[in-house]
């Protein structure tokens, strides 16, 4: 076990671990720590997954963030995006994003805060997020847990699919909706509780259940003493760092944390 990793390396190890045993599906990271936790998971884990070079083809080996130099990607077949929906719509890929809002239901939000006719600030919009969310399995990355990303009542625009059977159109079923994780900068969460209710899974080093919950505007389930969550190998580590040799990672949380928050930072 490496004595010394960051927070977000914790999260990409936290981030590959949805992937596991989902056999030969379409990995979907969008972000720069869903991105690395599905490289990760086809280099160690699951080395069946279908991995993209997020433009257009197929790869043999996740291709490295940032500018690629030299590097000269292995591809394997062509993936336009009609291709990418036949699979989204077979329910073969799983994907991980990174809303701005989530509720109890699962439901997320990309396109702004506030009210929707006068928002307070503007994001995405839909983008392609209604289909997109459902018809295959989705996890979530958020980089900074608090009640304004984990929000009471329903997200400010319902743009993910959810558990909630008010907001499905007619014929439509839970059947239609695959949640599986959600990765925080300070614990795991699932959707594993009574109901699909959001469950804790996991705790990071140095957080309490206290202190997510307290994070968190709605209700969570949990046991009583969450397990930690698993800690990268020195294995892991390496691997990230060649696959993020511009160091990406650095900067999606804010100042960079040590991984294991009851350590002291090194010297």
């Amino acid at each position: 076990m490496s004595a010394a990793f960051t927070l977000a390396e914790l999260l990409i190890v936290a981030a590959s671990e949805v992937w596991r045993d989902n056999g030969e599906v379409l990995a979907s990271g969008i972000g720069v720590v869903p991105r690395l936790g599905a490289s990760l998971a086809k280099l160690t884990h699951s080395p069946e997954l279908m991995m993209t070079d997020a433009e257009a083809f197929l790869v043999e080996e996740p291709v490295p963030l940032g500018a690629r130099g030299d590097y000269e990607a292995r591809f394997s077949g062509y993936m336009p995006f009609a291709r990418v929906f036949d699979c989204v719509w077979g329910g073969r890929r799983h994907v991980m994003i990174a809303p701005i809002q989530i509720d109890r239901f699962g439901q997320t939000n990309l396109s702004a805060i506030g009210d929707p006719q006068r928002p307070k600030v503007q994001m995405l919009g839909m983008r392609g997020l209604p289909g997109n969310s459902m018809s295959h399995p989705n996890s979530m990355f958020v980089a900074s847990h608090s009640p304004r990303m984990f929000v009471a009542g329903e997200v400010d625009v319902v743009g993910g699919v959810g558990y909630n059977p008010a907001r499905w159109p007619v014929g439509a079923s839970a059947a239609h909706v695959d949640l599986r994780h959600i990765v925080t900068d300070l614990c795991v969460l699932d959707f594993g509780g009574t109901e699909h209710a959001v469950r804790v899974r996991s705790l990071h080093p140095g957080v309490t259940l206290a202190q997510v919950k307290s994070a968190t505007a709605f209700p969570l389930q949990s046991q009583a003493t969450p397990p930690s969550t698993a800690l990268p190998t020195a294995e892991q580590l390496a691997i990230i760092r060649r696959l993020d040799p511009h160091n990406l990672r650095a900067g999606v949380i804010k100042g960079n944390p040590p991984g294991d928050s009851t350590r002291a930072p090194s010297a």
